[in-house]
């Protein structure tokens, strides 16, 4: 199987044509600002007596935003921005060792220790620097970055694979094993296809540093790839790891990465995610823990880990052309990490809760420490670890990639985006245009011109209204010049009822429309929204919310309405009354308030 790049496509209107320019004409700027602010640009510079001293993992943070300017710059030129990016890289060739080695923490902080320390992202900085090296050359042409990334890994294939001078064999933080995939990609040189299977391939062998809060399994060290079952450990370490092991096991047709692959995104997917698509349960450690403890109080649920789990699930899709996978890809998408950015593309959540009770957040009125933790009720400009906020700077003007794969006979479209795009099966060109407003409406028209041609349309996972004919695809031949299909995935509320194990959700529905997930804030619903049942029997009404610019839900619902004494013998009365619900990703963008996600119902 074979993807179609975001650069085939262009999205041309609708949903993410919106999101696509909020990016370009707000965020880039945006992040750029506070990242200048933090002094993380200049840290490019290498100033030994500079006033902020950097982070060792800031390369990375500027190294994401620079990949998202590589992309908004292949679709449109924008000369401010690539100004900008190419100084960086001229800082990059000027600070970098003549060994090819360049970090900014350890030539300015730590000159001593380098590759000495397993968890201080050496490589996880280097695998997002060639990341965004790729990106800018595919986008611009300008191969400076790519040249300067390139001499590096051949540093670290000398030191981590020839000499084994490093005091560690694999990073603490993956990243560097899916970047040398995409860096093979780009030059074909298979030593950089080699060096990422040795970095996965030597994870769990050996007792390796971990953590001094941690064990092995907290970065994925606790067995060999091939023998682990489930997501462990550090969220956004594991999912990148299982997009390495996808990578490798189709660059080397490995049946035995296939099918661990297989076994930890069904544990992931099925014991290990929320419905938002948010994974990593817990503050501590930003981690996986046991099937089932997905809390929504205190749910972490990082920005960064979402997108990582619609990468993994995305590239589940070159392997198997299981619907499964896509399932996952689009709730991830639309809810957990579309959460992460505000309305106006200016704030940025590092965690995403399922629920905000802000009587909760104050609680602790007569201490200055506090153990417990919450998640920000409110987004943030910028962050001290800040590694979000750019990864959505990449993530949206790419978003195309998530559209199409495709084999020599079959075009499978597993996402829905008005868009145009132009791709090569099997030697025959075709052109592929999409006209919808989804997520908002499931009408989907689909235009194919060019070749005779298989096209497998996915039913997506919340629409009961049609039946796929295999692993969840529609199948149609294409035998004519032009040919549309035309599809209607009705779209209505609908409730869902967690597992009996998932305890926090007990008793408790939640509420979908299309791939949606919606929940209620308090300004909408007179605050105190525990208080209230749903009545899933009743009929619904879809408003509109201008200041949000957001289809609503309104439901018949309940209060309670109970004793003003603070216990009573009196069994609470209902009163019948409307809730309203907005999609998930647009919490938290009129101030601070009650939010949740699972509701009480009335029996």
């Amino acid at each position: 199987m074979k993807r179609v790049d975001y650069s085939n496509t262009k999205i041309t209107g609708g949903f993410w044509r919106k999101k696509q320019d909020l990016i370009r004409n707000v965020t880039a700027k945006a992040v750029y600002d506070r990242f200048y602010d933090t002094g993380r640009i200049d840290a490019f510079k290498c100033d030994k007596d500079c006033k902020i001293k950097p982070h060792f993992f800031w390369d990375s943070d500027v190294a994401k935003w620079i990949e998202g300017v590589a992309y908004l710059t292949k679709e449109k030129r924008e000369p401010w921005l690539e100004e900008i990016v190419d100084s960086l890289v001229d800082e990059i060739e000027k600070n970098q060792d003549p060994c090819g080695y360049f970090n900014i923490f350890f030539t300015v902080v730590d000159a001593e220790s380098r590759f000495k320390y397993r968890d201080c992202h050496e490589l996880y900085c280097l695998g997002h620097l060639i990341e965004a090296s790729v990106a800018y050359y595919e986008a611009t042409g300008k191969d400076k970055m790519l040249n300067l990334m390139c001499k590096y890994v051949d540093y670290v294939q000398k030191v981590f694979v020839e000499e084994k001078t490093a005091s560690f064999v694999t990073p603490g933080h993956e990243e560097i094993e899916l970047a040398l995939v995409r860096l093979y990609e780009c030059t074909g040189n298979e030593k950089y296809l080699s060096l990422s299977k040795f970095f996965v391939d030597e994870r769990g062998q050996r007792l390796e540093e971990a953590v001094s809060f941690g064990e092995q399994c907290y970065n994925q060290s606790h067995k060999p790839v091939r023998e682990q079952s489930t997501a462990e450990g550090h969220a956004v370490r594991a999912v990148y790891l299982y997009c390495a092991m996808a990578d490798l096991a189709l660059k080397y047709n490995d049946e035995s990465l296939v099918v661990a692959c297989k076994r930890i995104f069904d544990n992931i997917s099925k014991k290990r995610m929320y419905i938002t698509g948010g994974i990593g349960s817990s503050h501590e450690g930003e981690a996986f823990t046991v099937d089932y403890d997905l809390p929504n109080l205190v749910s972490y649920t990082e920005s960064c880990a979402a997108l990582g789990l619609a990468l993994f699930a995305h590239r589940m899709l070159l392997l198997e052309s299981n619907a499964k996978f896509a399932h996952v890809a689009e709730r991830a998408i639309y809810n957990g990490f579309l959460s992460s950015v505000s309305l106006d593309g200016k704030g940025f959540f590092y965690t995403n809760p399922l629920e905000i009770l802000p009587s909760v957040l104050s609680r602790n009125a007569s201490v200055t420490e506090h153990y417990d933790w919450m998640p920000n009720p409110q987004r943030q400009e910028v962050f001290e670890c800040s590694c979000c906020p750019p990864n959505i700077v990449r993530f949206i003007p790419s978003i195309a990639n998530f559209l199409y794969t495709h084999d020599d006979k079959t075009i499978y479209v597993h996402q829905f985006m008005e868009s145009k795009t132009k791709l090569n099966v099997g030697g025959n060109e075709i052109e592929i245009e999409q006209k919808t407003n989804y997520p908002y409406d499931g009408r989907v028209e689909i235009t194919v011109k060019g070749a005779c041609v298989r096209m497998a349309v996915r039913v997506p996972e919340w629409c009961d209204c049609y039946d796929a004919e295999s692993n969840g695809y529609m199948y149609y031949s294409i035998d004519e010049a032009n040919t549309v299909i035309s599809l209607d995935f009705k779209m209505s509320p609908r409730f869902v009822y967690a597992n009996p194990e998932v305890l926090a959700d007990a008793g408790k529905c939640a509420v979908t429309y299309g791939p949606l997930v919606y929940c209620m804030e308090g300004c909408d619903n007179e605050g105190h929204l525990r208080n209230m049942a749903l009545d899933t029997e009743s009929e619904y009404k879809i408003g509109y919310n201008s200041e949000l610019d957001v289809p609503t839900i309104e439901l018949t619902a309940y209060t309670r309405e109970g004793s003003q004494s603070l216990y009573s013998f009196n069994k609470p009365k209902y009163k019948k009354t409307t809730a309203t619900l907005i999609p998930y990703f647009a919490f938290a963008n009129r101030g601070v308030q009650e939010m949740q996600v699972w509701h009480d119902y009335k029996w």
